[in-house]
């Protein structure tokens, strides 16, 4: 049965307008993609590539804020800060709280250890912080 988007082919625009409602913005690795994909004549690669995200996360059975911070565990314990940065800011856009986001942190101290800790609570501060999220008690 076809659904919107993958078994029709989604344009640039409405793949853009996927991006903006998951993520709230547009990644400049989709444009490099789409760019990188005119010029060699495979935009069907673009279509294809979007097709399984489509599915895989437009039609998941997690909500979004849970997909987001799955996706941000996931990225941070393979040690992938770039994309984690962009669900970091879709955990945002999804709902997430600097708690939710903290308990991320914590929860990735059992898997990858202090290191990881370390890593996830630089670059989710950064985050809240640079968005003016981080509501900082007083000591």
């Amino acid at each position: 049965m076809a659904r919107n988007g993958p078994d029709r082919g989604m344009t640039p625009d409405e793949i853009r307008a996927r991006y903006r409602e998951l993520l709230g913005f547009v990644p400049d690795n989709l444009e490099k993609r789409l760019a990188l994909a005119r010029a060699t004549g495979r935009m069907a690669s673009v279509e294809a590539v979007e097709a399984f995200r489509e599915e895989l996360i437009h039609h998941n059975p997690l909500d979004r804020k849970t997909q987001q911070l799955v996706h941000l565990a996931m990225l941070l314990a393979m040690g992938q800060t770039a994309p984690a940065r962009l669900h970091v800011r879709g955990a945002i856009k999804a709902g997430a709280t600097p708690s939710d986001l903290y308990g991320v942190c914590l929860t990735g101290a059992v898997v990858g250890g202090m290191p990881l800790f370390s890593q996830a609570v630089d670059l989710v501060h950064e985050i809240l912080n640079d968005d003016g999220l981080l509501n900082e008690a007083p000591p």
